[in-house]
Formats: C-alpha cells, structure tokens, sequence
C-alpha cells in the first residue's frame, strides 16, 4: 500500500526480522494497565507472559493477512508504534490490522493524523476503511468522532467498525 503522511516527522518503515523487540516494547504498551491490575505477579511473570501473547498475536497478523503492510512508526529515526494494515481485506475494504503507539507518543494527535491519512486514502479509493476494536478500548471514541459506525459485533467484546464516503 502506498500511504502519505500528512505528518511529514512520522514515517513508516516496513518491519524486519530484528524489529521483535521494538514490536514486543510497542506491544506490551498496550497492555500496562491490564498488567498493573494482576500485582500478584512479578515482573518476570508479566514479561513472560506479554512476550507469549505478543508472539501467538505476530504470527496471527503474519499468517491471516498475507499480503498486509507491517509498519513500524518512527519519528525523528525512533520507533514510536506500529501499523498494520491489509489494502484489499476480503476485496472490499481497507483493514486496519493493528494501530498502537507507545505510551508516550498516545494523545498527542498522531494517531488521529494517521486515521484521517487512512480515511482519505480510502475515500480516494472509493471502499470503505474498518478495524476490530475491543468494546473498552478508549480509543473506541476516537474511531467515532472520525465517522466509523459499529457494524458487528463478535462475543460482546470486540466490535468491527467501518469509515464508508458519504456523497
């Protein structure tokens, strides 16, 4: 997929074989306060058990979306998150995959700067643009002040929403 950034100090970066700790780091961030709320464990419980679901989680992307664009956020050369996404999921849509960014990059309007990247590369496109989000996520409000309209529903928890051009 060819996608411009409007935030010319972004730049996305396909991902390599060595990038596996940067993606677990980018990972794990998306996960703290879930982490936070098991104090029982130790720290050595917690980085083994994020390392396991960060690995069965890369190989489900890799495996189930051939095909798809694996990008690694960087600005100013570091990495700051990550994005995932299938140009012709199922022939009809754009998919975000994944979109995460590290903590400390998280409310600053970046990502709202690359959704819109997205929205106008699927508008251009004339399909329309959906991602999974999970029913708590908070990001959730951001997908709908943007337009995306819950389409499904899958175990009460995850719900697909879709961007779709209005005339």
């Amino acid at each position: 997929m060819d996608l411009s950034l409007t935030n010319t100090s972004i730049r996305l970066r396909k991902i390599e074989e060595n990038d596996k700790s940067v993606l677990l780091e980018i990972y794990a961030g998306t996960r703290k306060e879930e982490m936070e709320r098991v104090p029982h464990w130790t720290d050595l419980m917690k980085k083994e058990f994020l390392k396991q679901q960060f690995n069965a989680q890369h190989i489900h992307y890799q495996n189930n979306y051939p095909g798809a664009d694996f990008w690694i956020l960087e600005k100013n050369k570091k990495p700051i998150g990550r994005l995932y996404v299938s140009e012709r999921y199922n022939n009809s849509t754009i998919r975000i995959i994944d979109i995460t960014l590290l903590p400390a990059f998280r409310g600053k309007g970046l990502g709202t700067g690359i959704l819109k990247d997205l929205i106008q590369k699927a508008s251009e496109s004339g399909i329309p643009l959906s991602i999974h989000v999970e029913s708590f996520n908070p990001a959730k409000q951001l997908y709908e002040r943007l337009g995306f309209k819950k389409i499904s529903e899958t175990n009460g928890v995850y719900h697909l929403m879709e961007w779709k051009h209005t005339i």
